[in-house]
């Protein structure tokens, strides 16, 4: 589970929450016309966008934005170090069956045991990581253009709002209605666009980086092993994928271990 992503999402929505209590009544931010425009307008114009596997794909994938925790790094060269070992110790073969953090990986063990060569190895896993880039790419994408519709839709509802009241201006008691169907879905159209598309986006598009680096990392060291490269090699090897703050605890650990 990615706390922060939902510490994020649902500590910005209390805190605004708590203002319109704080404020005046509820009731008042709540209008189901504002509501139709912003959102089924704004989803509806996405879906315009996409095609509908893609529109709907979008949501199940952000659910990895709040479900889907990725292996560590230096977890994962640590358990690609003892997979070399394997190897090296009882051959490829003893690889089979083994239980791994990773979908992926596994796959790459798989070939190690089917007996693929490295360069098999490596055309075949960059394959699937593309297909996976593309797959997060693409729902990054929806909720980005979530992001760019929503604030649209609120300024055309405030815009039909202006034009209710104004064409209704001999009418005092139709003014304030008119007026809160203008200014919510301006409100509406900002806080799906700022407190819920945009933060997802970004979420998806940094949860594809760092996927496709820790794929390139799988990649790496399995095409090593394949060509019966030293484990110890192959953890200097892989050590480059680490930030100095990552290498640095790598190195505490090992001087701790001893």
């Amino acid at each position: 589970m990615d706390f922060a992503t939902l510490i994020g999402l649902f500590g910005a929505l209390l805190l605004i929450t708590s203002a319109v209590i704080l404020g005046v009544s509820p009731d008042v931010f709540i209008n189901s016309a504002s509501l139709l425009i912003v959102v089924g307008g704004s989803l509806l114009v996405v879906l315009a966008k996409f095609s509908f596997y893609q529109f709907f794909d979008a949501f199940r994938t952000a659910a990895r934005a709040f479900k889907f925790k990725l292996p560590d790094m230096i977890s994962s060269i640590e358990e690609l170090v003892e997979v070399a070992q394997v190897a090296r110790k009882q051959g490829v073969l003893g690889l089979e069956g083994r239980d791994v953090s990773s979908r992926f990986l596994g796959q790459g063990i798989q070939m190690l045991v089917d007996g693929h060569n490295a360069e098999t190895i490596r055309n075949l896993l960059n394959k699937e990581r593309l297909m996976t880039l593309e797959h997060n790419r693409t729902g990054a994408k929806v909720f980005t253009a979530l992001a760019d519709v929503a604030p649209a839709m609120g300024m055309i509802g405030t815009l039909i709002g202006l034009v209710q009241m104004l064409s209704n201006m001999e009418d005092p008691k139709s003014i304030g209605p008119a007026m809160a169907v203008a200014l919510l879905t301006t409100l509406y159209g900002a806080m799906i666009a700022t407190m819920i598309a945009t933060p997802i986006a970004d979420k998806l598009s940094l949860r594809m980086t760092e996927e496709a680096r820790l794929q390139a990392l799988y990649i790496d060291a399995l095409a090593a092993i394949q060509e019966g490269t030293n484990p110890r090699i192959i953890e200097q090897m892989l050590s480059s994928y680490l930030t100095p703050k990552q290498r640095q605890k790598q190195e505490q650990t090992e001087e701790a271990t001893g």
